[in-house]
């Protein structure tokens, strides 16, 4: 006998069918299962704001919503989808559909933690239950303690007490936690209402269309199971390629994670059972790993809101940031890939133009802006938030406070990234700065990365003008690296 007669679904970061929690235990507990996403105005409106009309990803959320509706459809349900203040819209629609209980994924954002509180305070006053269920993590809140009981701050240590919690008595890994959650053999049915309004188009909403296609992003579960069909056999050779942006290294599954078209526990399963097998035992460690990192950085979150606003380590928000008409001009040439840094340009017009930035990239852009520039980082974190297909709250902070070492187990203050070494070093051929700086095509492996130590006749040979086709460095290294170590001298004062 089912425990209720009507639920309803929420859709938010978890836009597929399969392996979802929500899914299964509606279909588990109730006779008829309806579903819903809202396109929330609290989200969309503030990006409108910014003149964000050809969002990427609000392309991707649509074009993935379509999709999922279609499987929705495949198995006797629909998606009811709206543009509204889920706040409103949820209790209405419960009410308007005569659901009993709303079966959510926990969210653990700031705003969406009071924005959920909010719409279960609403179903409880009309006598509706509400359910939230871990998914997009593997663990959560309090899962990973350290022996005394407390949230970790360090990632290695919470990295071995999360592995730890998979070890079999035979010293193996254990991966029941991380079967899939059956969502096509519960006792529920998925249905949809009588009638049914048609999905709000882009522009609808206010959007239009972006250059997702021609950037061939294939949104939705299917577009997530093609990258990791992909990457799978790239898996071994992950720790040697990950960290060169001109080669096809990562698994450029983030932005399928950050919308949940596939599911966190099918990714670490394939991890942990290529490491068990023995055939990729470093590459998939070293993949896992960043899985793990993405749970830590969720875990701080949540632990510490307070990192949103502020600095995780409460003495680097003494530090002083460059401010004032000269801040901002450096940041505009920032954000516009002008600093003239090849490498940190490139990395900037790759995100501007794709929505994409490789990882070791944004290490350096992030290291660039705020030990190189002086600029706060929450001013780089927030042009990130705008601009990445894959940004996410906890990973975007954890990211930025750690190159700004105010963050939880950050790089040293001390530690400064070179511009110039590190794209010797992961741009040799310097392949992906001709990628997005064709204008520097002619320079040399060794001259790319610095092309202001060349002489005003070997420029102009090369084609690079100062001032005409690319500016000349905005800041010298080594003179911002000395200006950098005083500025966060007050910290340890």
């Amino acid at each position: 006998m089912p425990r209720y007669e009507k639920s309803l679904v929420w859709f938010r970061r978890d836009l597929r069918c399969d392996d979802h929690a929500a899914l299964h235990y509606a279909l588990k507990e109730s006779r008829l299962v309806f579903c819903v996403f809202i396109f929330d105005k609290q989200i969309l409106d503030p990006l409108l704001a910014c003149g964000a009309r050809a969002d990427r990803r609000v392309e991707f959320i649509h074009a993935s919503l379509q999709l999922l509706d279609d499987e929705l459809k495949r198995r006797g349900g629909a998606l009811i989808v709206h543009h509204a203040n889920p706040v409103v819209v949820i209790p209405e629609l419960a009410q308007e559909l005569g659901i009993d209980a709303v079966f959510v994924n926990h969210d653990y954002e700031p705003q969406a933690i009071t924005r959920d509180s909010a719409v279960e305070k609403n179903l409880k006053a009309d006598g509706r239950s509400w359910h939230s269920y871990k998914d997009q993590v593997i663990f959560e809140k309090d899962e990973v303690l350290s022996l005394a009981g407390t949230p970790f701050s360090v990632f290695t240590p919470y990295k071995n007490a999360w592995l730890k919690k998979f070890q079999s008595a035979a010293g193996l890994f254990d991966l029941s936690c991380l079967a899939p959650h059956d969502t096509e053999s519960g006792q529920g049915t998925l249905t949809l209402p009588a009638t049914i309004s048609p999905m709000p188009s882009l522009t609808a909403m206010g959007f239009e269309t972006s250059n997702l296609s021609e950037l061939k992003i294939t949104p939705g579960m299917q577009g997530a199971q093609a990258l990791l069909d992909d990457f799978l056999p790239r898996m071994n050779n992950y720790r040697a390629a990950r960290d060169f942006p001109a080669i096809k290294g990562p698994s450029y599954l983030s932005v399928h994670l950050r919308f949940g078209t596939i599911s966190i526990r099918a990714l670490a399963r394939h991890a942990m059972q290529a490491i068990a097998s023995g055939q990729s035992d470093e590459g998939a460690m070293t993949w896992l790993s960043e899985l793990v990192w993405r749970d830590f950085y969720f875990m701080i979150l949540y632990q510490h809101p307070h990192v949103v606003q502020r600095a995780f380590k409460p003495e680097y928000d003494r530090i002083q940031w460059e401010s004032g008409l000269a801040a901002d001009v450096a940041f505009k040439a920032w954000c516009e890939g002008r600093t003239g840094f090849p490498l940190v340009d490139a990395s900037m017009l790759q995100l501007n133009q794709t929505g994409y930035m490789h990882n070791r990239l944004r290490m350096v852009t992030a290291s660039f802006l705020t030990k190189d520039l002086g600029i706060d980082w929450r001013r780089g974190e927030q042009y990130f938030a705008l601009k990445l297909n894959d940004f996410d709250l906890a990973a975007n902070n954890g990211g930025w406070q750690w190159a700004a070492s105010s963050g939880c187990d950050a790089q040293p203050y001390f530690r400064i990234f070179n511009p110039v070494t590190q794209s010797e070093k992961f741009d040799a051929e310097g392949k992906f700065i001709r990628r997005y700086l064709p204008q520097l095509a002619k320079l040399d492996a060794k001259r790319i990365h610095a092309p202001w130590l060349l002489s005003e006749t070997e420029r102009i040979k090369a084609g690079v003008v100062f001032g005409e086709n690319y500016p000349a460095p905005i800041v010298m290294h080594d003179l911002a690296r000395l200006k950098t170590l005083d500025r966060y001298a007050v910290v340890k004062k």
